[in-house]
């Protein structure tokens, strides 16, 4: 991004605390079909979720405001405005970065779900591996029958994407304080699975407490490398430089039972089949990067 196409912050700010979308209103109560589904989906099978004094999943939050394929009333205009500014500016590309939630009380089926978004905060202009630009979080508070009960915050970087390389950078995962540990066995060519201190159950991805029992006690063990294809997608849409399309990802259910999403390689992407065998190894992109795939017929990680 040249001088000449850079925002000035100052104005950019000034959209902080503005409404990032109109207010809204949950198309269904809290109800035990979603529920259900939610947890058959993620495999979670604590008994907090089923019976008559059943509670929904904390991290269904944001699943209670979506509008579906019809959608919502939208955006705010100040948000677009925001986002126009950016384009303006050269900032005419965009990638979800991270997103952290806070919960205030359980949701209970029945419960009515409002919700109201602000654009919280827009970030100095900084430099990223992808370009220059600028970070926008926006701000979900989320009201069960006119109470509190939690918030959700959105991070995006609206930026200018850097000159080509003779080879694009592939993104970064989002290494936090929960997952670190995750990275740091990858780099060691490790594929770890946390396990419950409490009941022992196996759970992946890494979380900070146990979804069957509650414990925040863990410890870890290492994958065997072996599994099959549960599901898949082929992806053709969008083109980003990094990455050669059409390519398959799979969520790959390993030997111990958890699920993991990865690349499906070493098979034509309209070969890879659900229910097919594959074994881990770790592919290097780059002298910083390296990655847990899944190789089909292959006789052994790396």
């Amino acid at each position: 991004m040249s001088d000449e196409g850079v925002e000035p912050v100052a104005r950019l700010k000034a959209y902080e605390g503005r409404a990032a979308a109109v207010e809204g209103m949950g198309k269904d109560l809290v109800n035990e079909a979603m529920i259900r589904h939610w947890c058959e989906a993620m495999g979670d099978t604590s008994p907090a979720y089923a019976g008559p004094d059943a509670v929904a999943p904390p991290t269904m939050l944001q699943a209670w405001t979506m509008g579906g394929l019809s959608g919502h009333a939208g955006r705010s205009d100040a948000y677009d405005e925001l986002l126009g500014l950016l384009d303006e500016a050269g900032c005419t590309s965009v990638v979800a970065t991270d997103c952290e939630q806070e919960y205030l009380r359980p949701l209970r089926p029945g419960d009515e779900i409002t919700f109201v978004a602000v654009i919280e905060s827009v970030s100095e202009r900084k430099t990223t591996k992808l370009g220059t630009g600028y970070f926008v979080t926006t701000r979900m508070d989320v009201r069960a029958n006119g109470e509190p009960a939690g918030t959700h915050r959105f991070r995006i970087l609206k930026y200018a994407p850097a000159r080509a390389r003779s080879r694009a950078a592939r993104p970064r995962p989002v290494v936090n304080r929960d997952n670190a540990g995750f990275w740091e066995g990858v780099g060691r060519h490790e594929l770890l699975i946390q396990r419950c201190g409490g009941c022992g159950t196996l759970r992946f991805p890494w979380l900070p407490g146990c979804g069957a029992c509650g414990s925040l006690d863990w410890d870890t063990v290492e994958a065997s490398g072996d599994g099959t294809v549960y599901s898949y997608v082929v992806m053709h849409h969008p083109p980003f430089p990094a990455f050669d399309p059409p390519y398959a990802v799979g969520l790959i259910e390993l030997a111990e039972g958890v699920r993991i999403v990865s690349n499906v390689i070493g098979v034509p992407y309209d070969k890879v089949r659900i229910g097919m065998p594959v074994r881990l190894r770790f592919e290097r992109y780059d002298e910083e990067l390296v990655l847990p795939v899944f190789r089909a017929g292959a006789e052994g990680g790396g």
